[in-house]
């Protein structure tokens, strides 16, 4: 069976790679892997630790893209990819542009789609935007959903999606366990340099935060509460592994620089 993996972002990296290394054992499988690079530097670094080389790389990301650019360029390229290699299964991950368009161009070509964490639902088309109208979409062309939890099952048979829907819980921790095997045969020393300005006796808040409807204002009230909590408890490390974004580096860097542990140069 011939089964293509798009993917173009660091999170949907993460959570196929264990899908990726799995299938490519398999005798019964003939797998690909095409990437649009929807993120170049941030899925590189995902791609270089889990030793995945793309079959396909559509290098589609450029300086300040847009949804329209990602999502005509992308599908164009997409239509080569699916000619070229006409996989049985398409598979797709999460709510990203990729994972829609890679669905999308599929569905175009008649090929059946596979879709991993599928069932997510906030209720509001515009938050998250543009994942939300993103998952659904992707959703109503899958062939094949693999919802991480319960109430993601029941999102979807509330959209009438009832057939080959799988509750398999969510890839990342097989990523998770995974990632921990690659560390331990690869030797902590390999990645400890990365820790060097964080004091590992201590305990650790790691932050998160780089949705597209907190740019601006939401986002500099993320920062000022940040440094308000760090204030308050001095002997806790609060580290913010920064997304390369513009719109998350200016005001992380302005307001919690010198107050919190922020990495910005090879980070998320």
């Amino acid at each position: 069976m011939k089964l293509l993996f798009v993917f173009g972002t660091r999170p949907e990296a993460i959570k196929l790679a264990p899908l990726v290394r799995e299938f490519k054992n398999r005798k019964d499988a003939e797998v690909k892997v095409c990437v649009t690079a929807q993120h170049r530097q941030m899925l590189d670094q995902v791609l270089e630790f889990f030793d995945i080389v793309p079959d396909y790389d559509l290098n589609i990301m450029k300086p300040n893209q847009t949804l329209f650019d990602v999502t005509a360029d992308g599908l164009k390229a997409l239509e080569k990819v699916l000619e070229d290699f006409q996989p049985e299964i398409v598979f797709v991950q999460g709510d990203t542009t990729t994972s829609f368009i890679g669905a999308l161009a599929a569905y175009y070509k008649k090929i059946k789609v596979a879709h991993i964490e599928a069932g997510l639902r906030s209720g509001n088309k515009y938050s998250p935007f543009p994942e939300e109208i993103n998952r659904i979409l992707a959703g109503h062309i899958a062939n094949y959903h693999f919802p991480p939890t319960q109430q993601s099952v029941e999102n979807l048979n509330r959209e009438n999606i009832h057939e080959h829907v799988y509750n398999v819980g969510n890839t990342v921790i097989d990523a998770l366990f995974l990632g921990l095997k690659l560390v331990k045969a690869r030797g902590e020393k390999h990645y400890s340099k990365m820790f060097d300005g964080i004091n590992l006796e201590r305990k650790i808040v790691l932050i998160t935060g780089h949705r597209r409807e907190s740019f601006g204002e939401p986002f500099e009230n993320i920062c000022a509460a940040i440094k308000t909590v760090a204030s308050q408890f001095p002997d806790v490390e609060f580290v913010y592994p920064v997304h390369l974004n513009p719109n998350v580096q200016e005001p992380v860097n302005r307001l919690l620089s010198g107050a919190v542990e922020c990495s910005f140069d090879n980070s998320s």
